[in-house]
């Protein structure tokens, strides 16, 4: 099995781990190179009425913020999502064979000014049945540094629930804890080195920082789910068609 039972007594505690050694740096160089492909074609055809969406506002220059449902549309990262180790541990966590990649995302946290993430819930996005049913595997593509935009997790906050949401006016899309629920929350910086793996159980508080170096801070995250699991109180509407079923 790729998890040993400490690992797995970890992610009980603390409603996290971080692993290396699950992916080849092949596979990574491959999932680099394609998603700074993608960006460049995705640059070169945005209207200007979808840029609120895509691009970095903080970033010097001009620069993607993510790239959604990487599983659905390259053959790549669909490979990567389906690297036997990965899912092993990934059935591992959330107790049962037979997952589905649900939603996934490419971030770029570009050099000198890529914008923070607020700390918020997977599952206040999803709504799965089972909340146990669900974790983020959280893929580092670069070195992520404090210097360039880590994660920061809240250890143990799965245990608590989930806590309400709000969302900037000028961006539905950004979901976040209310900034009373934030500024109370003890938050560990969790640095990944380029190719390790940091995965998060669903209610587990997370977010990052700014990226105020000069090197770049990609990412990808695949929010697996089991097979048997329904989502029942979405906050936020997915595409099924997107979803790509694993094992």
């Amino acid at each position: 099995m790729s998890l040993a039972k400490e690992q797995l007594e970890t992610f009980a505690e603390q409603g996290h781990l971080t692993v290396t050694g699950l992916l080849s740096e092949a596979d990574v160089d491959k999932a680099t190179s394609d998603a700074m492909a993608w960006a460049n074609e995705t640059l070169g055809n945005i209207t200007p009425m979808d840029e609120h969406w895509y691009l970095d506002a903080g970033a010097t220059g001009r620069h993607l913020r993510k790239l959604d449902d990487p599983v659905h549309y390259r053959a790549i990262f669909k490979a990567l999502a389906r690297t036997p180790l990965l899912v092993q541990a990934v059935e591992q966590l959330i107790g049962g064979h037979g997952v589905t990649v649900y939603f996934s995302q490419i971030f770029f946290k570009p050099p000198e000014g890529g914008g923070p993430k607020p700390i918020h819930q997977d599952n206040f996005y999803f709504g799965p049945s089972d909340p146990d049913g669900m974790v983020t595997a959280w893929i580092a593509l670069d070195d992520a540094t404090i210097e360039n935009g880590c994660l920061y997790y809240g250890d143990g906050s799965h245990k608590s629930g989930l806590i309400d949401h709000i969302a900037p006016q000028d961006e539905p899309f950004n979901l976040q804890l209310p900034a009373e629920a934030a500024a109370s929350a003890n938050m560990t910086a969790t640095p990944v080195a380029r190719g390790g793996i940091s995965f998060h159980h669903g209610i587990t508080l997370h977010g990052s920082g700014d990226n105020n170096s000069s090197k770049w801070r990609r990412a990808v995250a695949f929010h697996y789910v089991r097979n048997d699991v329904t989502f029942v109180s979405p906050a936020w509407t997915f595409d099924p068609e997107m979803a790509e079923r694993i094992s």
